[in-house]
C-alpha cells in the first residue's frame, strides 16, 4: 500500500491510478497547487509529469475517484479525505491513506457581501455558521480544522484521520493558487490532456 506522493510513482501502480481533473474540478486543481507548492514549481511538474505515467484516467468530478476505488473500478483514487470517510462509514472496504509529505486541503468561507438585499438575516446566519450548533451539522459530513479545541466525531479517527488534523495538512497558499490557477491549469492541460 502506497504512504506517500511518492509511492504513487512507482512502476507497480502503472494504470492504476485515478484522480480529478484540475481543469474541471476545484479538488483536482487544489491537488496540483498544494503539489506545486510543497515541491515547488520545477520538481513539482516533474513530479506530476511521473505520476501521470501511473495516471489510468482523471476524472471530471472531486469524489469520483474515490467512489471509484470503492466500486473496484480503480486501485487508488486520489481525492480529498472527506469522500474516503463517507464511503469507509458506508462499509466499502478502502483504507484511506494520508501521504506522509502532508496533504494539500480546501477553504470554505462565509461572508457578507457590500450588496447583500438582506443584512440582517445573513448576519443572522453567519453568526449561526461559528456556532457550536453550526459545528456539529458540519461535523456530520467533514472534518473541520479551524475550531480549535473541539473533539473530531469518531467515525474521523476511525477512518484513519489524526485527532489534530492540522499536523498532516500542507499549509496551502490559497492567494498564490488563486493568482496561479490560469497558468497552473494551462500547463497541466499541455501536458496531460492529450
Amino acid at each position: 500500500m502506497p504512504s506517500s506522493w511518492q509511492d504513487l510513482t512507482k512502476p507497480e501502480y502503472e494504470g492504476k491510478l485515478v484522480m480529478p481533473n484540475p481543469a474541471s474540478s476545484g479538488t483536482g486543481y487544489l491537488h496540483v497547487a498544494s503539489i506545486l507548492q510543497m515541491m515547488g514549481e520545477e520538481e513539482g511538474w516533474a513530479y506530476l509529469d511521473a505520476l501521470d505515467k501511473n495516471m489510468d484516467q482523471y476524472i471530471k468530478s472531486g469524489s469520483k475517484p474515490c467512489n471509484a476505488a470503492s466500486a473496484g473500478e480503480n486501485t487508488i483514487g486520489i481525492s480529498f479525505a472527506l469522500r474516503a470517510i463517507k464511503n469507509i462509514d458506508e462499509g466499502y472496504p478502502i483504507t484511506m491513506v494520508i501521504p506522509s509529505e502532508g496533504a494539500g486541503h480546501e477553504l470554505e468561507a462565509n461572508a457578507l457581501m457590500k450588496t447583500s438585499q438582506n443584512k440582517e438575516d445573513a448576519r443572522k446566519f453567519l453568526d449561526w455558521t461559528v456556532s457550536k450548533n453550526a459545528e456539529a451539522e458540519y461535523n456530520k459530513w467533514k472534518s473541520i480544522v479551524t475550531m480549535q479545541g473541539r473533539d473530531m466525531p469518531e467515525k474521523f479517527t476511525s477512518a484513519g484521520l489524526p485527532d489534530d488534523i492540522s499536523t498532516v495538512l500542507f499549509e496551502v497558499d490559497y492567494g498564490w493558487a488563486a493568482e496561479n490557477r490560469d497558468r497552473i491549469i494551462a500547463e497541466w492541460q499541455k501536458r496531460y490532456e492529450n
